[in-house]
């Protein structure tokens, strides 16, 4: 009865369904320094990247976001997306939605609940498997078996979680001892913990169906566990197996995963035998199960809720405070934002190494002054303690572009009318949003993902009129550079690594080279800060750009940067006397096929700009500059109709320079709000063009001709050429065929 709970009561209850609540979660926890690390700080040793020190599984109270709330429409809104099909595939498989059953097997330490996508192979259920973090494992273990389960669960804590669901390892577990009775068959099963069983997704247990599935086959194999056929393969199976059909699982090379006769699948009440779809089948067992209390239909996903603290002092701190019952209680509006104290030494403290049970003393714990503080939360004065984790780094790139909308709004964080204005939705149906967002595919899962959440929640709270972040993401290449490991598979300086007779060693380990993305994980990266002092940022950030497509990854190679450098020179010569520093642009007319080269030049960068290419437009204020080049060396100067557009094409791609020349030609207009140069239309088109010849389809030569020749005149100038004659030796062509100023083809 709610009205017989305490106050204090209550909340606990209430507390334990917000979208932000404290749980006890698994982590990887490293006293050695003296903090929670993430599963990539996590070696494949189970130690800790920085430090070498043991990492240990275990559970701590850890503020977490409920994400799961929000997954299908994370899911289902990812259509209404302009996102590259991997990025949204990437998110579906991260959310990973299953449709399925939930299914209750009881067992002496109460009922062991599994999801199963197939509950149509219940029947073949011969043993089930938990993981050795389940809660139940310590009262189903038997007392001769508790010693082995003990040691087996020791060694799970070393490995993080991509090690233990790794296809390639080997299946390891140990015999809790206990049964649990399948609910269809009423036979007692064995109950094994296994370390490919993740707390962490669906219920932490699953029913081994070893026929039907090729893990728990190799599991069963193993550990000599029965196995029950409950489909028939056909007969194609067994042959391309050159094994005779039979239902004996005993001779079978490995698990039937296809569509087959269910066998084997009937008790008192339901009969599932018989040649049925597997969908059909789900939908006859599903009701019974439900209607008998052993289990309902249910969706599960792979996304787990949102770990939100760090032991960390740079973070966001948290806006909480707990009273004497040790429960959160929100910092009143009028005291926010909470503010880090300044501290001299912000390093979490480590403790032991291998103290696995020790707890962290985050940075601000130790800042006593400020870790207590006095507050009215409406029921008088009272002494309360401040949350001494912070938040980790998502919690700023979340939303950060609704902060670049209005950065000195002191009331809000954006202003409604500034929101709708940049990030409304553009139609009926649109998710708004951010127009383009460029970003590494690395972010996919993670950033990405966080920030439609985040969003979303501020969108049901109205304080957006948006329904998504970004509603159209394009996906940069990798700079790649050579990156090098050390014998622990750990990364190490590249700009500290010796090479001597082809051997790569750094502080006097050998270390093995290998080819990748340039960035800190693989600590390969030339910074900026390099590249400015030699050649400037303009330089810098024009070779970057002319490497190669935006989307696909490219190698850097600092000798080729010198390239683009030259480039940048002439230009600025063709605009700027060297010697004396003066501006040497004319205002006589340019020749016409100077013109006509500069507004193919502009249709050409307009279209490549639009559609991200920058590569290819950098091509084209190349192919410009060499033109414009012959020009000034005949003519000594750069026209003026010449210099305004090319230094504005110029301007995004290399803004220093392009601002210094804008302002040598003394435009009235600052360079970033004077339009972008159009193309004129009538000079887009050559006066001559090149026609391919054919003689019975066969290319034979190309002519040049004007643009605005006639078929007449084309197939007379193609009969008098040279190649042409030679071709038809003699011959009168019994068909000419003419695409008007494309091609011409004569047929004998």
């Amino acid at each position: 009865d709610w009205n017989s709970l305490s106050k204090l009561e209550q909340r606990k209850i209430i507390d334990e369904y917000r979208l932000v609540y404290l749980a006890n979660a698994p982590v990887n926890w490293c006293p050695g320094l003296g903090t929670i690390l993430a599963n990539e700080e996590v070696t494949a040793e189970g130690r800790s990247d920085i430090g070498n020190y043991p990492v240990f599984k275990r559970n701590m109270r850890q503020w977490t976001m409920r994400i799961t709330a929000y997954a299908d429409r994370l899911l289902d809104d990812l259509d209404r997306l302009d996102w590259p099909e991997s990025i949204k595939l990437m998110q579906r498989n991260w959310i990973g939605r299953s449709t399925g059953a939930r299914v209750r097997f009881a067992s002496i330490a109460g009922e062991i609940e599994v999801f199963t996508t197939r509950p149509d192979t219940l029947f073949g259920a011969t043993f089930m498997v938990l993981s050795p973090e389940h809660p139940l494992v310590d009262a189903l273990t038997t007392k001769s078996q508790h010693s082995a389960v003990e040691k087996y669960r020791e060694s799970a804590r070393k490995l993080n979680d991509n090690e233990r669901q790794n296809d390639d390892r080997k299946k390891t577990g140990v015999d809790t001892g206990a049964t649990a009775t399948n609910p269809v068959t009423g036979e007692k099963i064995p109950v094994w913990i296994a370390d490919y069983v993740l707390m962490g997704y669906g219920t932490g247990a699953i029913m081994a169906v070893p026929s039907g599935d090729q893990r728990d086959f190799d599991f069963a194999r193993a550990y000599n566990l029965p196995i029950v056929a409950i489909q028939m393969p056909p007969d194609a199976w067994f042959a391309a197996h050159q094994i005779a059909p039979t239902i004996d699982c005993t001779s079978w090379p490995e698990a039937f995963v296809g569509e087959g006769t269910y066998i084997n699948s009937e008790n008192r009440n339901i009969s599932l035998d018989g040649n049925r779809t597997t969908s059909e089948t789900i939908a006859i067992i599903n009701p019974w199960l439900e209607k008998n209390s052993f289990g309902e239909s249910a969706i599960t996903y792979k996304l787990r809720n949102w770990l939100f603290s760090r032991q960390r002092y740079w973070g966001e701190p948290f806006p909480i405070v707990y009273d004497e019952h040790d429960m959160p209680c929100s910092v009143p509006d009028n005291l926010l934002p909470v503010k880090l104290p300044e501290l001299m030494d912000f390093k979490p403290q480590t403790l032991d190494p291998n103290d696995e049970l020790t707890d962290p003393l985050p940075p601000l714990a130790r800042v006593t002054d400020w870790l207590s503080v006095q507050l009215d939360l409406g029921d008088g004065p009272k002494t309360y303690r401040r949350e001494v984790n912070v938040m980790p780094q998502w919690a700023g790139s979340c939303w950060y572009e609704l902060r670049y909308l209005d950065p000195t709004n002191t009331e809000r964080f954006v202003d409604a009318e500034v929101e709708r204005y940049w990030m409304g939705p553009k139609s009926a149906g649109h998710t708004g949003g951010v127009d383009l967002y460029v970003g590494g595919v690395e972010h996919a899962v993670l950033h990405l993902l966080y920030s439609r959440f985040w969003h979303k929640v501020l969108y049901d709270l109205g304080h957006v009129s948006s329904e998504e972040p970004f509603h159209k993401l394009f996906n940069q290449g990798y700079i790649q550079a050579y990156a090098y490991r050390d014998s622990r598979g750990q990364t190490v300086p590249a700009g500290e690594v010796v090479e001597t007779n082809g051997v790569f060693s750094y502080e006097g380990e050998t270390v093995a080279r290998e080819y990748g993305k340039m960035g800190k994980s693989l600590k390969n990266i030339v910074t900026p800060d390099e590249m400015y002092d030699e050649f400037g940022a303009d330089t810098f950030r024009l070779y970057e750009m002319s490497t190669g497509p935006l989307d696909a990854s490219r190698p850097w190679n600092t000798r080729d940067v010198v390239g683009m450098q030259r480039f940048l020179q002439r230009t600025w010569r063709n605009l700027v006397d060297e010697e004396t520093n003066q501006l040497h642009v004319s205002d006589d007319p340019a020749p016409l096929e100077l013109r006509r080269a500069l507004h193919r030049c502009i249709q050409g960068v307009h279209q490549d700009m639009e559609n991200l290419r920058f590569n290819t437009a950098i091509s084209k204020l190349i192919e410009l500059n060499n033109v414009l080049t012959v020009h000034v060396n005949a003519n000594g100067s750069t026209p003026l109709e010449i210099a305004v557009p090319l230094t504005q094409m110029l301007s995004p791609l290399c803004p220093h320079i392009a601002e210094e020349l804008w302002q040598r030609l003394n435009v009235s207009t600052a360079i970033t709000y004077t339009p972008f140069p159009v193309a004129d239309p009538a000079l887009l088109i050559s006066e001559m063009i090149e026609i391919p010849v054919q003689v019975n389809g066969k290319l034979r030569t190309r002519l040049s001709a004007s643009a605005n020749i006639s078929d007449d005149d084309l197939r007379e100038l193609a009969l008098a050429d040279p190649k042409i004659v030679q071709a038809l030796d003699g011959a009168t062509p019994a068909k000419i065929i003419i695409v008007p100023k494309r091609l011409i083809n004569f047929v004998l």
